[in-house]
């Protein structure tokens, strides 16, 4: 299976003391969960309110502080509640963060950029004030490298500002130095195309390639059992599609015995023994009980990733 940043080469990283604070059987409190391998590290990246932060784990059992890789300035352009589900992703010899924030200018969610030349910065925000559609309200960017080398932004047109609240999933090619996008955002599904969906919610897209060739995405919507992770698969190899769904979701709540919460917003990662993982924050409700990281090993066959 091919996911973004496989084999990064290792360079420099900024030097900091990492102390065992969070444990994974402890409850790693987070939303929106992003893993990174870089050397012989994991970087965690997680949604947070006022700075981007990012947590280093060895084992992916025992992670650092919060490390701080983005401060906001005192002019920065977002609002509110900062830097919903950043992710960190490599790029000929840069790392970007993309991350959504809340325009102090339009009001909307857009998703901004940051650059460094490591995983722990600092970033600096090189995209201006976003680089989504500024009438559209966009969050969870993700990269997708097409088979020609070519970088592209996927991202969601959210339910709040679509007028039948039925979000969608959209891409567009970035330029080189990731600053604009070089095409127009086109459309890839909606949230209610699968049969399952009792929401119009298009989160935490996240594409694969499997070794047959077959291009999938993960993302997530509500079920009748709350929050899940799903799967589509494109029918041509393409961002453009058409996608297929799979008929069931890969994780939702009381699947099996041991999936004791609903849970989402997923991504996957390789780790250092050569095998995959989908990382994700369950339970969706804090109400029931506080987010936190769970980690599920991925199978894959000719057609499709399944969770061991």
């Amino acid at each position: 299976m091919k996911v973004s940043n496989l084999h990064i080469p290792f360079g420099k990283v900024r030097e900091t003391p990492v102390q065992p604070t969070y444990t994974l059987g402890g409850g790693l409190p987070c939303r929106d969960p992003f893993i990174l391998l870089y050397g012989d590290k994991y970087y965690l990246y997680k949604t947070s309110g006022g700075k981007i932060v990012c947590l280093v784990s060895e084992d992916l059992e025992n992670f650092s502080q919060e490390i701080v890789v983005y401060a906001p300035p005192a002019d920065f352009h977002g609002i509110g509640d900062l830097f919903w589900a950043p992710e960190c992703h490599y790029y000929k010899g840069n790392f970007y963060i993309f991350t959504s924030v809340r325009s102090s200018k339009t009001g909307k969610h857009l998703i901004s950029v940051y650059r460094a030349d490591n995983p722990l910065g600092p970033f600096e925000d090189i995209a201006g004030g976003g680089i989504t559609p500024y009438e559209w309200d966009c969050i969870d960017g993700t990269l997708y490298i097409d088979k020609l080398g070519e970088p592209y932004m996927i991202f969601v047109h959210e339910w709040v500002s679509m007028p039948d609240k039925n979000g969608s999933f959209v891409y567009a090619k970035l330029s080189e130095d990731f600053t604009h996008f070089v095409t127009a955002p086109k459309h890839m599904f909606f949230a209610r195309d699968v049969e399952w969906a009792r929401h119009g919610v298009t989160d935490g897209a996240y594409p694969f390639v499997l070794d047959s060739g077959r291009l999938g995405l993960i993302w997530s919507n509500f079920s009748e059992n709350g929050y899940v992770v799903a799967t589509a698969y494109s029918k041509n190899g393409t961002l453009n599609g058409p996608w297929i769904h799979a008929e069931n979701p890969l994780y939702e709540r009381n699947a099996r015995p041991e999936f004791t919460y609903d849970g989402g917003h997923g991504m996957l990662f390789l780790k250092k023994d050569g095998k995959f993982a989908l990382a994700l924050h369950s339970p969706n409700d804090s109400s029931v009980a506080y987010e936190r990281v769970t980690l599920f090993e991925v199978a894959e066959t000719e057609n499709e990733i399944l969770l061991k």
